[in-house]
């Protein structure tokens, strides 16, 4: 049933339907439209366009409706509506005859689809959400896993300094830290309810935009009508939240896959997210991990399409808007499944400890601890650096570790050295001598670890607290 064909005298071309028509992905809107729907009926209520039993029979009508949707018996693919609004509509009315008709009355599906909208995309929002939560207690259960274990930290993809495992999950602890926190800001600004704001200026009907608003869960209504309607800021935060997430993610993955190289050999990953070669059969994959990295240019694709998208459209709505839903709700399933698999990876990750720890030593990385040696001895930094450069030089003309080279070889560079400074270069002490905040000397860490699962039992607490007041 077409909401619009009174002015016209033809039928849409098949080509013009195949490209106008929504409901192939709009239909994923469903239960916000009859969510939305039901709100609107109570406002026509107030606004004595429906009387009681009129609203109640709708409201019946629409839940009835919700609650085979939520059951999963309607294949919305064999509809031939043009979108979930009018879906919605012809299913009201040909149960209620022209009692569902009435209900369109004040509303456009200008800001019929902005409310349904920014309530899917705050729904799926608090899903990531939990999704993260995941994520993030399976690095903080998988550095508690492999709390001692020592690896080399890159600069430029060069062994640089030796920092604990512990202390690279908890970098990434703190990544999606900040993707949560973006997902907040994120519901907190999109919060706002456009029903009543009709195709652009507004409606005639008393409705109460306040009480629709909190009826649909919102904060507050929007306070300007041509804003409300042509707004697609709340999905643009959604596709950054999602890209910088994801960029995360790829990150991870791509130390992941180096770690997990023939060349480093730092840690194995479990069969289940791994794959083999049709060819080589000593072969075992990390696709999951790839396929992560991957799905991230993806996802970037869509914010940068909208963005395209929007910037030169006029005010209010315009048909290119449309365009909104099908890369958000596409970011969104893709952002999920890479945090899922993220979760997989991690709980089934284990160390190779001695690959981990032969690599740290190799890498010459206490280099800096024997110039902050030299400076505990009055030596001027950059003179203290260039010894210790000399120093490397010479181990490895030698193919000595540093801690390898004889006292009399360190001495003949500068006259402070003395036996202590074997004190100073053990692998484990240079970890352990970074125990400032931020540092990754294991008391630094174990405490951090400490902190963020108290952290992420409030993050929880909060997060099902929020959940209970939207039901």
């Amino acid at each position: 049933m077409a909401l619009w064909g009174g002015r016209f005298s033809g039928d849409a071309s098949a080509m013009f339907k195949q490209v106008n028509d929504s409901l192939p992905f709009d239909y994923v809107m469903a239960s916000e439209d009859i969510l939305g729907s039901i709100a609107w009926s109570k406002g026509l209520l107030r606004a004595d366009v429906l009387t009681e039993q009129e609203q109640a029979t709708l409201e019946q009508a629409l839940k009835n409706l919700l609650a085979q949707v939520q059951a999963g018996e309607i294949d919305f693919l064999q509809s031939t509506e043009e979108d979930i609004h009018s879906f919605v509509e012809s299913h009201l009315t040909d149960a209620l005859g022209d009692l569902g008709r009435k209900l369109h009355t004040g509303r456009s599906r200008n800001d019929q689809v902005a409310t349904d909208f920014r309530l899917w995309c705050k729904e799926h929002l608090i899903g990531l959400k939990q999704d993260l939560l995941r994520m993030l207690e399976s690095l903080l259960k998988c550095a508690s896993r492999h709390d001692k274990a020592i690896l080399p930290g890159y600069t430029h993809l060069q062994r640089a300094q030796p920092v604990l495992f512990g202390h690279w999950c908890l970098a990434y602890v703190e990544m999606l830290k900040r993707d949560i926190s973006r997902i907040d800001d994120c519901i907190k600004r999109l919060n706002q309810c456009p029903l009543g704001c009709g195709a652009l200026a507004g409606t005639t009907f008393p409705v109460g935009r306040d009480e629709l608003a909190a009826d649909l869960g919102f904060d507050g209504p929007c306070l300007n009508s041509l804003d409300a309607v042509s707004d697609r800021d709340f999905v643009l935060e959604l596709l950054f939240t999602a890209s910088t997430g994801m960029m995360h993610l790829s990150r991870m993955a791509e130390d992941l896959i180096f770690y997990n190289s023939g060349e480093a050999g730092f840690l194995h990953l479990s069969d289940a997210v791994t794959s083999g070669s049709s060819l080589m059969p000593q072969k075992k994959n990390p696709d999951a991990l790839e396929l992560m990295r991957g799905k991230c240019g993806r996802v970037f694709g869509h914010l940068q399409a909208l963005l395209v998208t929007m910037k030169g459209l006029p005010l209010a709505y315009n048909k290119d808007m449309q365009e909104d839903k099908e890369g958000a709700i596409d970011a969104v399933n893709q952002y999920h499944i890479c945090l899922c698999i993220g979760v997989e990876v991690l709980d089934g990750l284990s160390l190779n400890l001695e690959a981990c720890r032969k690599a740290a030593q190799q890498g010459y990385a206490n280099a800096t601890e024997l110039a902050d040696y030299l400076v505990s001895k009055g030596v001027p930094f950059r003179t203290a650096h260039d010894i210790s450069g000399q120093a490397v030089v010479t181990a490895i003309e030698q193919g000595l570790p540093l801690e390898g080279l004889p006292i009399s070889t360190l001495q003949s560079l500068h006259q402070s050295i003395d036996k202590d400074v074997f004190d100073w270069l053990p692998l484990e002490v240079v970890v352990n001598k970074r125990n400032q905040l931020g540092g990754t000397g294991h008391e630094m860490v174990t405490r951090a670890l400490y902190l963020e699962h108290e952290n992420l039992d409030k993050l929880k607490a909060a997060l099902s607290h929020n959940m209970d007041d939207e039901r």
